[in-house]
C-alpha cells in the first residue's frame, strides 16, 4: 500500500520536537501488541511505548488513579486504541477522553479487528485521528501498523509541540 506521503521525511520533522511524546498503547492481546511495538520501532520510533491491556488501565493512568503509572501534565501523548477490550472498551475510552478538556487534544487512532461502519462512524465523530482494522493475515499486520504510524507522524506534526518547517525544507520535500 503507497499512501504517498514524504515518510522520512517527516519521521526526520517529528525528531525535533520541543518536547518528547509517549505513545500509548491499549491492546489486550499480546501477540497484538509485539508486533505493534516491533513495527512502530521498525518505522523509526524512538519515542516511550506504554503498554495498557484493558481500557481502564489506560483510563487510570490519564486520570492518575491507581498503583500503576500516572500520565505526567506536561507531558505529549499519543493514543493507539484496539476497541474490544476486557473492563472498559476502546471506544467508550476514546468517548471519555474527547469529552475531557484536558485530554480531548491527545490524538487517538483506533487500531482494531472490527470494520464495523456504524462503529467507524461513531470513532470518526467521537474525534480519532484514524480508525485502522487489523488485518487477519500475519504477513498483512505491518502494513496496519505502518498506517498506524503515518497518523502517528501526521499527529505529531499537527501538534503545537513543534517547529513549523521553514520553506526551505518543505521545497526539499517536494
Amino acid at each position: 500500500m503507497s499512501i504517498g506521503l514524504p515518510y522520512k521525511e517527516v519521521l526526520l520533522l517529528s525528531q525535533d520536537l520541543k518536547k518528547r511524546f509517549s505513545i500509548l498503547v491499549a491492546e489486550d492481546d499480546d501477540g497484538h501488541f509485539v508486533l505493534i511495538e516491533k513495527n512502530l520501532q521498525k518505522m523509526g520510533f524512538r519515542s516511550r511505548i506504554l503498554r495498557f491491556s484493558n481500557g481502564q488501565q489506560i483510563l487510570d493512568f490519564l486520570y492518575m488513579r491507581g498503583d500503576g503509572p500516572k500520565r505526567q501534565p506536561d507531558d505529549v501523548y499519543l493514543m493507539i486504541l484496539d476497541i474490544r477490550m476486557p473492563k472498559v472498551d476502546g471506544d467508550e475510552v476514546l468517548e471519555i477522553v474527547k469529552a475531557d478538556d484536558q485530554l480531548k487534544d491527545i490524538p487517538v487512532i483506533m487500531l482494531t479487528t472490527s470494520n464495523d461502519e456504524n462503529l467507524m462512524d461513531k470513532c470518526q465523530k467521537l474525534g480519532c485521528k484514524a480508525y485502522v482494522v487489523k488485518p487477519m493475515q500475519y504477513c498483512d499486520f505491518e502494513g496496519a501498523v505502518q498506517e498506524v504510524g503515518l497518523s502517528l507522524l501526521l499527529s505529531v506534526l499537527e501538534m503545537s509541540a513543534i517547529d513549523k518547517p521553514d520553506d526551505k525544507d518543505v521545497k526539499r520535500w517536494l
